[in-house]
């Protein structure tokens, strides 16, 4: 870990050219340098060949680049690829790669470990130890773009936040990261692509909606009742349902974009008929869709899978409303794919 040197890519555009015009060199150097780092993608200084050694060695003097590295790799029977990424400071977050028939889907982290306390996620046992940088954000993207034209002949074709971490807690990096991931001079993956999926902070959501942010919102909802919800996501108790819905409704106000509400279905928590009543109730306050999921159990506590004939019922009492629901099963079980709770993104 390098603690003299400034990480380059923490420079936007302007402060590479202001950096170069100080150096006594052409400001569109710094033009060059940049598409190196964000569009080409390079990891050293050498690499950047149109750059004179002298300006290469100036750059090694004064800068890293922190990129991170795959420390081991996984791949399930189902074709999920699992990254146990290594950052810069010798930390490791976790990224996932979901292929289905038509598309594939890269599950990113945006924090080490967890702000967050969700009862039945491994991540929230870790305690947070520090947010990525969006570097580090852009850099999972760019290794599962790369799996997914090695192992399945296309590029990546949507991509989630829904990895470590909850987003809305890192939000300025997550959002500058996604600027790069969209932007033509980074990925130039278009916004509806991309899922951000967070535990549901309202007034965090209020900010998006009013930063007109193209991206999609999902929120991991998993009960409609408060003190339900609170038992198996407490921190959920600084932020009651009402609030959620109103951040909610703001959101579609001002976007008129579609929620996905993500929903874990478990053996005597919230597998009965109020638990139903109560989400079907939930869903007509918003245009949404419902992802019921199902759960990978971490230990043999209070969270068990819950029946199929229980999701049945929710998917009955979601379509005589008109509100699409899927069961998504459980994806690259045999490798333990992290990423909150993995399901099959199609």
């Amino acid at each position: 870990m390098n603690t003299t040197k400034k990480d380059i890519r923490a420079l936007t555009k302007i402060q590479l050219r202001e950096f170069f015009v100080a150096q006594g060199d052409k400001a569109f150097r710094g033009n060059q340098i940049y598409e190196w780092l964000w569009s080409k993608k390079v990891y050293n200084f050498d690499d950047m060949t149109n750059i004179s050694k002298e300006t290469r060695q100036m750059l090694e003097d004064n800068f890293v680049i922190n990129h991170i590295k795959v420390d081991q790799m996984q791949r399930s029977e189902d074709g999920t690829v699992k990254n146990a990424v290594r950052l810069y400071d010798g930390l490791v977050v976790e990224s996932v790669l979901i292929p289905t028939a038509t598309r594939t889907t890269a599950c990113v982290s945006s924090q080490v470990g967890c702000s967050l306390d969700c009862n039945f996620c491994a991540t929230a046992r870790l305690k947070r130890m520090r947010n990525l940088n969006p570097d580090e954000i852009y850099d999972q993207v760019v290794v599962i773009d790369n799996e997914s034209r090695l192992y399945f002949d296309r590029p990546l074709s949507n991509i989630v936040f829904m990895g470590m971490g909850e987003p809305l807690m890192n939000y300025n990096n997550v959002i500058k990261a996604i600027e790069m991931i969209t932007s033509p001079e980074g990925l130039g993956m278009s916004p509806k692509r991309i899922t951000l999926s967070t535990s549901g902070i309202p007034k965090m959501i209020k900010k998006m909606a009013d930063e007109e942010v193209k991206f999609k919102l999902a929120v991991s909802l998993h009960s409609a009742i408060d003190e339900i919800r609170a038992e198996i996501m407490p921190f959920s108790k600084s932020f009651p349902l009402k609030e959620l819905r109103q951040s909610l409704e703001y959101w579609y106000l001002k976007t008129k974009s579609k929620i996905t509400y993500e929903y874990v279905v478990w053996k005597g928590i919230n597998d009965d008929k109020k638990s139903i009543d109560a989400l079907v109730k939930f869903c007509k306050y918003v245009p949404c869709k419902v992802n019921l999921i199902e759960y990978n159990p971490i230990d043999d506590g209070m969270f068990q899978q819950a029946s199929d004939a229980a999701l049945d019922e929710y998917v009955k009492a979601l379509d005589q409303i008109g509100v699409i629901a899927k069961v998504r099963r459980s994806r690259g079980k045999d490798i333990d794919a992290a990423c909150g709770q993995l399901a099959n993104k199609s």
